[in-house]
């Protein structure tokens, strides 16, 4: 390993952790300033050019795949680099963020691969940030437990052959790291910080382990952003001298510009990718965000009522899998969000069913595996694919040639029957409030209403509110959605909490901030790319 240079990057207005400095090293903070020097200004002019082509869909109302990377697209000798062994098989993959119970929780699970998350499950305070690192060098090292401090329950590690392999998912592009800047006091991506310090501490470690560093890439927009990750892989392992090609990223399919480089996105990182994931909330979040002032042809319905079997949706998810297994990689199907309730059974009974119906369709449809929040859907996920793939890893080998998708297809969201509700206004306003307030308390992954919610969800529900005040929607009960109404909805909303939870559960929450800030993004003219970035301005810690 090459000799660090003193690290140029200052820890701002953060309180000392308990053992930060095992995270917090020097040569882990010359690593991250590296890749910050090396890296953030190709980082900048990408997010510029989110920007522009943000504004050539609201000229012309439309995507198209790309003619300059036809020649990519038409070349059939190319494919990714095969699986290791630690990654072959994903028919079941669960998903959380990193704090110590779930990670023992997500280890043990008996799912093929966990999702250690330090995106949309993570708020982003500086402790999760440094903690989450934390918990994956002890699970690696096998010095964690946990004792819930209310029930007294003791969690400990399986056998290392009976836990999950980790694909850790940094913070996307857009995100900064405010408590880590350089010398001029410009701070760090995010996804520097998350990548840097998880790889510098532990891609030896994994490897010495039978495993390697694997990752999830959120929120890719374009091949190019793709490619700028390669450079970040190529240049971390030559740094850290670990060999080329060991790193593994699978790439999440959750934007609807992306969807159209699925195959530039897997040939940009062919020697490092392992699969493309249909990552449905953020997926229709985007198309609301890019295709907002597109007037009603782009209007979409209640979120609960998009489903996977949506025409447009087909058409994402039957590409993907097509695309994947032409270039040889794995296609990971979506969530199911469903938390068990410990009371009612028969809210189980309906919700299992409707998770089996999901994962059966997609293990028929040929992906290779499919995602779970909870450890109790492991099983019924597992059930799903091991019907369709018996003893065999993957089905890589079903290359969809039936599949045949337009680009039309991806967008033509008017193919819904399905149109706007007053209660889904509502739900959207609920979801939305309730996850903010807890975002703000730095909780990322939230039970709402018997489903994981994470600030995907969030996106779509404020998303929607304002697509639906802008394009003038009549609802189902004759109302026309206006900033007046969702004011109206949203101020119901609060004084319903208030009555559920009590008055000094509700003033010791973040209930009003959550609020304004829910109205905020939902309302205002100027719409904010990301919730999560005026919300990181109010986040604490």
């Amino acid at each position: 390993m090459s000799a660090p240079a003193p690290s140029p990057l200052a820890i701002v207005d953060a309180e000392p952790l308990p053992r930060q400095e095992e995270v917090l090293t020097e040569a882990a903070l010359a690593f991250v300033a590296e890749l910050h020097r090396r890296f953030t200004p190709r980082r900048d002019e990408l997010l510029a050019r989110r920007a522009e082509r943000r504004a050539e869909i609201a000229r012309t109302a439309t995507l198209d795949f790309l003619p300059e990377t036809a020649a990519i697209r038409a070349d059939d000798s190319w494919k990714v680099a095969p699986a290791p062994d630690a990654l072959n098989d994903r028919r079941v993959e669960i998903t959380g963020p990193t704090d110590r119970k779930m990670t023992i929780n997500a280890l043990n699970s008996g799912a093929k691969v966990w999702l250690a998350d330090f995106e949309d499950a993570s708020a982003p305070t500086w402790e999760n940030v440094v903690t989450g690192q934390l918990n994956l060098i002890d699970a690696y090292t096998r010095n964690i437990d946990f004792t819930d401090p209310r029930s007294g329950k003791s969690y400990a590690l399986k056998a290392n052959e009976e836990l999950a392999t980790v694909v850790m998912r940094p913070r996307g592009w857009h995100l900064n790291e405010r408590h880590l800047t350089d010398a001029d006091g410009t701070p760090v991506p995010g996804a520097l910080v998350d990548f840097g310090l998880y790889f510098f501490h532990n891609a030896q470690r994994l490897l010495d382990l039978g495993k390697g560093p694997y990752f999830y890439l959120p929120k890719t927009e374009s091949h190019l952003e793709a490619r700028l990750w390669n450079d970040v892989f190529v240049f971390a392992q030559d740094h850290c001298g670990i060999p080329q090609g060991t790193v593994r990223a699978t790439v999440l399919i959750e934007t609807i510009t992306a969807a159209y480089e699925m195959e530039e996105i897997l040939y940009e990182l062919r020697d490092h990718a392992s699969g493309l994931n249909a990552g449905r909330w953020d997926y229709l979040f985007s198309i609301v965000k890019n295709f907002r002032d597109g007037g009603a042809k782009f209007v979409l319905p209640d979120r609960n009522a998009v489903t996977m079997t949506a025409p447009f949706m087909r058409a994402y998810t039957e590409l993907l899998v097509r695309t994947c297994h032409k270039r040889g990689a794995h296609a990971i199907g979506g969530m199911a969000a469903f938390i068990p309730s410990r009371r009612d059974a028969e809210v189980n009974k309906v919700a299992f069913e409707k998770v089996r119906a999901d994962k059966d369709r997609e293990a028929n449809d040929g992906f290779d595996g499919s995602w779970v929040a909870h450890p109790d859907l492991v099983p019924i996920a597992m059930e799903s694919f091991d019907k369709i793939l018996g003893d065999r890893p993957h089905q890589k080998d079903r290359l969809r040639e039936d599949v045949d998708v337009e680009a039309a297809d991806l967008i033509a969201v008017d193919s819904l029957d399905a149109k706007p509700t007053y209660a889904g206004l509502v739900n959207a306003v609920q979801v939305g409030i309730r996850y903010i307030e807890a975002w703000l308390r730095g909780l990322g992954a939230v039970a709402i209403f018997n489903l994981m919610e994470d600030a995907a969800t969030a996106e779509i529900s404020r998303s929607q509110i304002w697509q639906w005040i802008n394009a003038g929607v009549v609802l189902d009960n004759g109302e026309r959605v206006t900033a007046e109404l969702a004011r109206k909805v949203a101020a119901e909303e609060l004084a319903d909490i208030r009555a559920e939870i009590g008055e000094e559960a509700f003033a010791a929450g973040t209930w009003q901030q959550a609020h304004d800030l829910l109205l905020k993004v939902a309302l205002d003219e100027d719409y904010a790319d990301f919730l999560t970035l005026p919300a990181y301005e109010q986040l604490k810690g």
